[in-house]
């Protein structure tokens, strides 16, 4: 898969927040996606483990190509290294993103949008991994959380399908999801080239039987099938 370098990876995290508020307006968050276009649909997710021999975290990172809208698994890439920047919150994609990056360049199948186990505008600086990564692949990604990183909200109704806005002040970040009936909700951002209506559709048609859609599942199972066995 063709990247576009934008930077390196080697900051400290002071350098890192800078570099995301110089990024940030590179973001396209309001370009509608044709979901009748797409034919393949990626997973991300990147696991972190100790290595019990050397104590240092491992990172895996795992891309995964599905069918859509089948959701048959049409390609799976990984790649591992340690683990290059600290958990700081908002900085994840400089955790994650050079892994990723190696994981990415395995790919033969180019997807038509990716879902990401992350954020995407729904970010202090409007640039989560989804976002960060987007601009790196020039594709439509969508931020996927599973906990609540910022806004505020109103309670989401029980049934599946179901939203509440997710707001920073006055501005509109992304949207609270429940993707099953009484099951906790996910955080859905627009990453790049995609907008929010856009990824709320394409999560939804993408989950089946589980709270998180399957690519990401996919993902996070790849990831961490095996890792350090």
């Amino acid at each position: 898969m063709k990247l576009h370098k934008l930077h390196g990876w080697s900051v400290t995290p002071r350098d890192a927040i800078a570099l995301q508020s110089e990024l940030a307006c590179q973001v396209i968050a309001d370009l509608p996606l044709m979901l009748d276009r797409v034919r393949l649909v990626a997973g991300v997710d990147v696991s972190v483990k100790s290595d019990p021999a050397t104590g240092q975290d491992m990172s895996r990172a795992a891309v995964v190509i599905l069918s859509y809208p089948e959701l048959e698994i049409v390609e799976v890439a990984r790649a591992a290294m340690p683990t290059p920047f600290p958990y700081i919150p908002g900085l994840l994609s400089f955790r994650e993103g050079p892994v990723l990056l190696q994981a990415f360049e395995a790919i033969q199948h180019t997807p038509d949008v990716l879902l990401f186990d992350g954020m995407g505008r729904a970010h202090p600086r409007r640039i989560g991994i989804a976002s960060h990564m987007g601009l790196w692949l020039d594709l439509p990604t969508v931020g996927c959380g599973k906990t609540h990183l910022l806004g505020q909200f109103a309670p989401v109704a029980p049934e599946a399908g179901s939203y509440s806005l997710l707001f920073d002040d006055d501005e509109i970040i992304g949207a609270v999801l429940r993707t099953r009936a009484h099951v906790k909700p996910v955080y859905i951002s627009a990453g790049h080239r995609i907008d929010l209506e856009s990824a709320l559709a394409l999560t939804m048609r993408c989950t089946t039987r589980y709270r998180l859609p399957e690519p990401i599942r996919a993902a996070h199972h790849a990831a961490g099938e095996h890792f350090l066995d």
